[in-house]
């Protein structure tokens, strides 16, 4: 591993000598070693294997450079007055939470070694930054029509589905608790239980709960239940490859039709592995789109969005970078120690 160490002007053309425990300052505020390695450790947490030598100095760089951005637009947003409150942060903090018990919450923070104070924050940078981005450069894109038809007529032939696609959600149950999952769900011990309870999720929908609710408080596949159990679209070549019971089930579905319960059923012992219920939530028929069509407009509008905003941003930081003053240590040292330095 590479430390910062004592950098001295005669060395590096500055006229300060900083401590080895401040890897960089922005505008003379310092970041420390110590905010480093704490990101450091949470990305390499649960790895099977941890980056050594020279990737373990890449990842370290790559997180000064994104603690370093962090901090230009941190003191942008102090000027501008959009510093995240304290209410703003609570806020957040109780999404967070919401799907844990306070002892699950406290274990994840202990695996990602991080204390609460550091998780809040990196909520307050987080919104910060996401009120400065808004501010400074996502509210002034404009996608105008014209721009959606010139991109549509270089594109049409992305709107041309070949086969029917099929946008679904699902609530998933299984016989044994995955621990992976962090909801509300009262996970089911066997499958009796399991049974018991896809039939109380099944009554629920028929007395008009909402089915994203009740995929994000009870369904048990780690994948979708945060999103309210979105599969995203699906082509209907997709659907071949899962269980038949879902497959002739969908199949027949009608946009915003749920399923009956449906039993997946391992077919090596033809065990029951888990019960699910399915929703359409819209349906494409295959052929070509018309730009006419709203979805058509919305999805062009939303990339083309997606694309000047990256860009824009970048160029945003670029900016930010050229007018503060940036003393990068750490990536001093580097060089220093492979005979680079200027």
């Amino acid at each position: 591993m590479v430390a910062a160490t004592v950098v001295l002007a005669t060395m590096l053309g500055c006229k300060s000598q900083v401590s080895g425990d401040v890897m960089a300052t922005v505008d003379g505020r310092k970041i420390f070693r110590s905010d480093v390695d704490k990101y450091y450790d949470n990305s390499v947490a649960g790895a099977q294997q941890a980056p050594a030598g020279e990737q373990a100095t890449i990842l370290r760089l790559n997180i000064l450079r994104q603690l370093i951005d962090d901090e230009m637009v941190m003191r942008r947003a102090e000027k501008l007055g959009l510093l995240a409150t304290e209410e703003e942060v609570d806020r957040k903090l109780n999404e967070f939470k919401s799907p844990y018990t306070q002892q699950e919450f406290d274990q994840r923070l202990k695996e990602k070694k991080i204390s609460l104070e550091d998780f809040k924050r990196d909520i307050r940078r987080s919104i910060t930054v996401d009120k400065v981005m808004n501010k400074e450069v996502s509210s002034k894109i404009n996608v105008t029509d014209q721009d959606i038809n010139d991109y549509f007529t270089a594109h049409k032939s992305e709107f041309n589905l070949i086969e029917p696609q099929y946008h679904l959600a699902q609530v998933f149950v299984t016989p044994s608790p995955n621990p992976q999952v962090h909801n509300q769900n009262n996970k089911a011990q066997n499958e009796p239980d399991a049974r018991k309870k896809i039939q109380m999720i099944a009554n629920r929908l028929d007395s008009g709960d909402d089915f994203a609710t009740l995929a994000m408080n009870y369904s048990e596949d780690p994948e979708t239940s945060g999103n309210g159990g979105d599969l995203g679209t699906l082509p209907e070549s997709s659907l071949r490859n899962t269980d038949s019971g879902t497959r002739d089930t969908v199949m027949k579905l009608k946009p915003g039709q749920y399923s009956p319960i449906i039993t997946v059923v391992n077919p090596a012992n033809n065990q029951a592995v888990g019960f699910r219920i399915v929703k359409l939530v819209s349906k494409e028929p295959a052929g070509q789109r018309d730009l006419s069509d709203p979805r058509v407009q919305q999805a062009i509008r939303s990339q083309l969005h997606d694309r000047r905003e990256q860009l824009l941003k970048a160029a945003y930081y670029e900016v930010l970078r050229d007018s503060a003053k940036v003393e990068n240590f750490y990536a001093k040292k580097v060089l220093d120690s492979n005979g680079l330095t200027k």
